[in-house]
């Protein structure tokens, strides 16, 4: 059903503010691959240790990954910060990088990108160094190279320069060593500072919605990454798929999930994230979901994709 548009397209509540609840549950696998919510049990919850031995070989850190998903609306923005966050809240040090002109990772971290001296435009435009527009946030470990609204003209600006689409990897090369994970928020669009996040990243990582028409443009984003190894970053893969706005009520959602592990594999990560209140809720405070409501639904599954994604990969010390 789904999976038709890919093949056709190409080969590959609370009051607000208050510490709420969603339920306090805990995300449980079921068939097919996706989740369900159970009364959380300590017992129940993966650690760190748990999934590197079932995957003994993590990846080498730092791990420089482009959420990218040319369709809009599909929770890329609300992944890169809250998979960020819950890896900062294990230890690692983590940097969101904003390529969005609509700054959206930037304001959903507190910071006001309309009051900022120094940003991503600054570095891609400019050539400024990344770590004089890093800002801290309110999570430990956890910083963001801010958008700012003149972003949005810098493809156009872009266009007579040199070495137009290596502008954020060379900026990445002089701070890379200071963090264990980069996500790189791209737009959702297949142009010029997506181009720059994909040529800058060694990993491509895609959240789809566990709904109709899901993997409508997969295939066109699939031909976008092929054209960007061939030609920019021979080392870029597409390695991790993370499935998103679940809805265990629907059967549409299951099927989604299904659909997407049968042709995707073992790149589509185990833990699936629900749809709740609470995860659309926590960017207009400014805080990640763990800041915002830990004991939500979308907290938990997140930590719990932490865990997964990092692999259990041991930090680096400094």
């Amino acid at each position: 059903m789904v999976l038709g548009t890919l093949q056709a397209g190409g080969s590959a509540s609370a009051q607000p503010g208050a510490p709420g609840r969603d339920s306090g549950l805990a995300v449980a696998p079921v068939a097919g691959g996706a989740s369900v919510a159970e009364p959380e049990d300590a017992a129940t919850q993966t650690s760190v240790a748990d999934v590197a031995a079932e995957r003994p070989s993590a990846r080498a850190l730092p791990r420089v990954i482009a959420v990218a998903n040319q369709k809009g609306g599909v929770g890329k923005t609300t992944t890169a910060i809250n998979l960020g966050a819950c890896l900062a809240d294990l230890g690692y040090r983590v940097l969101v990088v904003d390529l969005d002109p609509q700054g959206n990772a930037s304001t959903g971290l507190g910071i006001n990108i309309r009051d900022l001296q120094t940003s991503m435009y600054d570095v891609v435009v400019n050539e400024v160094a990344l770590d004089d527009c890093i800002e801290a946030t309110s999570v430990r470990n956890l910083f963001v190279a801010p958008a700012c609204l003149e972003l949005a003209g810098a493809e156009i600006e872009l266009v007579p320069a040199f070495s137009r689409e290596l502008r954020l990897r060379t900026a990445l090369t002089e701070a890379l060593e200071d963090y264990d994970f980069v996500f790189i928020d791209c737009p959702p669009s297949l142009g010029l500072l997506s181009v720059n996040g994909l040529a800058a990243a060694s990993e491509v990582l895609v959240p789809i919605q566990c709904e109709y028409f899901a993997l409508e443009g997969l295939g066109q984003l699939l031909k976008h990454v092929g054209l960007v190894q061939k030609g920019l970053n021979p080392t870029l893969e597409v390695s991790t798929i993370v499935l998103v706005m679940y809805d265990a009520r629907t059967n549409l959602s299951d099927q989604v999930v299904r659909e997407v592990r049968d042709h995707f594999g073992d790149k589509v990560c185990r833990q699936v994230v629900p749809r709740t209140v609470r995860l659309s809720e926590a960017p207009s405070f400014g805080q990640p979901i763990i800041a915002f409501d830990a004991t939500s639904r979308g907290a938990i599954a997140y930590r719990e994709l932490a865990k997964e994604v990092s692999g259990g990969a041991p930090q680096r010390a400094r």
